[in-house]
């Protein structure tokens, strides 16, 4: 391979070539550097798959952008999954279908899942998103909220999450309601922040823009004109999500995240995303985006983590439904 411009070639391979050393690792091929000049040796799948990121990635440095190791991470789940289709959305729409314009930053796909959510949620008002930790399900979710708040499109953000440590009873802890659940939306505080200049986000809260509001208080609400994200969704009881989701109103979006394999309800209760999934399942304008770890965009060691978690649940099922018992509630 060849590359016409010797300072973007450079930004590609990364200081002391650590990007090309990454790509060796990972697609198991031999990259000899030469100036602007690259030689890949390998077998045709694992060159052909190498010759798709490096070209990505040339064309993501000509535009502007900077080359960082989690840019090569997407380069690369892109090319494993031969998603060319994926960059002729990018191409065509710019911060339409597979990214996110926020005040702070233009928010990327960094994964073929990663996609596919984005897209859910430019186009549906009620998107399920659902996988493991490090998938950017929540962050994404914020991030489109942010931009939807920014041009007008809805007048409020309202965040939610179920406290299932305090069993939904905020009483004993101290301040105000936003301090009692606070500790429960971290996560989504910090999304905010990463997609919203600080001193906006604390003038939104002030003002009633940005909402923060605990499951439990959502009961006899119609949100009207919104952006809805429910994170830990799986951490709800089949009654606290049918409540949750028929608060719906008018120019209202919701999003409901959560991983179904990490509840944290009392054994034997049925989790109300595992229910609403199911029951669900054929409504027409309900989007459910599945990530799976090859969709983890944190340090490459969560991919393995979740993978070898998988593994472990996949044999106690084996063993439960050997010794007869239904596996149902594990879902």
């Amino acid at each position: 391979m060849e590359f016409d411009d010797n300072r973007l070639a450079a930004m590609i391979y990364g200081e002391h070539d650590r990007h090309l050393i990454l790509i060796e690792a990972k697609l198991g091929v031999r990259l000899q550097n030469r100036g602007n000049r690259l030689r890949v040796l390998g077998g045709a799948g694992a060159v052909a798959a190498a010759q798709d990121v490096l070209d990505r990635l040339y064309r993501e440095a000509r535009k502007g952008r900077e080359i960082s190791t989690p840019e090569v991470d997407a380069a690369l789940r892109f090319a494993s999954r031969k998603l060319a289709a994926v960059e002729e959305v990018e191409e065509d729409l710019d911060g339409g279908g597979a990214s996110i314009r926020t005040r702070k930053q233009v928010v990327k796909a960094r994964s073929p899942g990663q996609v596919d959510y984005i897209r859910s949620l430019h186009q549906s008002q009620m998107v399920f998103g659902l996988g493991p930790a490090g998938t950017g399900k929540t962050f994404l979710a914020v991030a489109m909220a942010v931009s939807r708040l920014a041009s007008g499109q809805v007048d409020r953000i309202i965040l939610s999450r179920p406290a299932v440590e305090a069993g939904e009873r905020l009483g004993f802890l101290p301040g105000d309601l936003r301090e009692k659940v606070d500790p429960y939306l971290r996560p989504l505080y910090d999304a905010l922040y990463d997609t919203m200049p600080g001193d906006e986000v604390l003038k939104r809260f002030e003002r009633g823009d940005i909402e923060v509001a605990p499951l439990a208080y959502m009961r006899g609400r119609t949100l009207a004109n919104c952006f809805v994200i429910l994170d830990e969704a799986q951490n709800t009881t089949p009654m606290q999500m049918k409540m949750f989701l028929t608060r719906f109103g008018e120019n209202c979006q919701m999003v409901i995240c959560g991983d179904p394999s990490q509840t944290d309800l009392p054994r034997g209760t049925r989790s109300g995303l595992v229910d609403a999934l199911h029951i669900l399942e054929k409504v027409e304008g309900i989007d459910v985006v599945r990530f799976t770890k090859d969709d983890v965009v944190r340090h490459p060691l969560v991919g393995s983590i979740v993978e070898a978690y998988d593994r472990a649940d996949a044999a106690d099922r084996a063993r439960l439904k050997a010794m007869g018992h239904n596996t149902e509630s594990l879902t």
